[in-house]
């Protein structure tokens, strides 16, 4: 790491954050890593904790590989599903039956036929948040047909996990291929070195601790990767898809301008966008936007300001059922680097 100027200010930020980072390891929270990027693709990042307990004890570094969760939808998906439409291949108002005809057919006024690219992205479909799809069959190509033909019934929007997973069909439909099959760039994977990452969950379905694994039951059931989950990422590599975003380079300039515009108070297309008590905390700039992932993961971008950041962690280690200090401690992070930037 170099020492020009913006590279020390993001030192100083992440130095400033390091201290709260300590006092909040322990259950719940056995390992995190912190990184800031600016627009010129300066960074700094520290690792603190354990990426495993048990059943033995392994110090985390900055190289490790995080189950990313639910930042497969807007690292992977999401993107992905904008170069098809930059490629004129769909539209976002197209319904979903246009790509998938099969979806819902032969059922009165299927639910799917009313749904569309741009409501699943943005979470506004009325599609159920979660079903146990990992509990319908054990066969991939047999689930994902379920989740096609399921009598889904829409209700008030909520955010939906069963619509990115309708999402990773569709991408598999249209490039004739398997997600886990699908280039990803450096520091992303489907297929992480179990050495090189961070435990997540003693699975009592799978009956074993989850090294390198997905621990997304549903993801693990659809063939390892989905719309949804599956994502597997080393800390530079979140940074570096951050930058991406951060620097608008990421997609074409219309494609980001149509994922950027507001869908509802608290949504773009894929991404949260900032609002009272929200993860990023109450300092980040009015456009600035984020996600977060079950397992402890979390990105945030302020284009605004110029920097964007990552708290990664495997907080359902060694059990989801324990203390989760994250929900505060993202926002105290959020604004203690708010506080301390200074732009160059």
């Amino acid at each position: 790491m170099g020492n020009s100027p913006s590279t020390t200010t993001l030192k100083e930020m992440v130095d400033k954050v390091v201290p709260v980072l300590k006092t909040a390891l322990g259950p719940g929270l056995p390992g995190v890593a912190l990184g800031v990027v600016d627009r010129s693709g300066n960074r700094y990042s520290a690792a603190l904790g354990y990426s495993q307990l048990e059943p033995e004890q392994r110090f985390l570094t900055v190289d490790c590989f995080f189950d990313l969760a639910s930042l497969t939808k807007i690292l992977f998906t999401l993107p992905e599903v904008m170069k098809l439409v930059e490629e004129g291949r769909l539209d976002l108002d197209d319904p979903l039956t246009t790509h998938l005809p099969e979806a819902g057919w032969l059922q009165e006024n299927p639910a799917l036929a009313r749904v569309t690219i741009r409501q699943l992205l943005a979470h506004r479909s009325g599609l159920p948040a979660w079903a146990p799809v990992y509990t319908w069959g054990s066969d991939p190509q047999t689930l994902k047909a379920r989740l096609l033909q399921d009598a889904w019934q829409l209700g008030e929007p909520v955010y939906s996990d069963i619509g990115f997973m309708l999402l990773g069909i569709l991408l598999e439909r249209l490039r004739g291929e398997d997600l886990r099959s699908f280039a990803l760039p450096a520091g992303l994977t489907f297929t992480p070195d179990p050495n090189r990452t961070a435990a997540t969950e003693r699975c009592p379905w799978r009956g074993r601790m989850l090294v390198g694994e997905v621990h997304d039951e549903n993801a693990f059931a659809l063939g390892g990767a989905a719309g949804h989950a599956g994502l597997f990422g080393t800390l530079d590599g979140v940074l570096d898809q951050a930058h991406a975003w951060l620097s608008a380079s990421i997609l074409s300039p219309a494609a980001l301008a149509a994922i950027l515009e507001p869908q509802s108070e608290d949504r773009l297309l894929g991404w949260v966008r900032r609002h009272p008590g929200w993860s990023g905390g109450s300092l980040a700039s009015p456009r600035a936007y984020g996600h977060t992932g079950f397992t402890g993961t979390g990105v945030w971008i302020d284009p605004e300001r110029g920097y964007a950041w990552a708290l990664l962690s495997n907080r359902v280690h060694p059990s989801r059922h324990g203390p989760n200090p994250l929900p505060e401690l993202r926002r105290k992070v959020g604004n203690i680097l708010a506080a301390a930037w200074r732009d160059q």
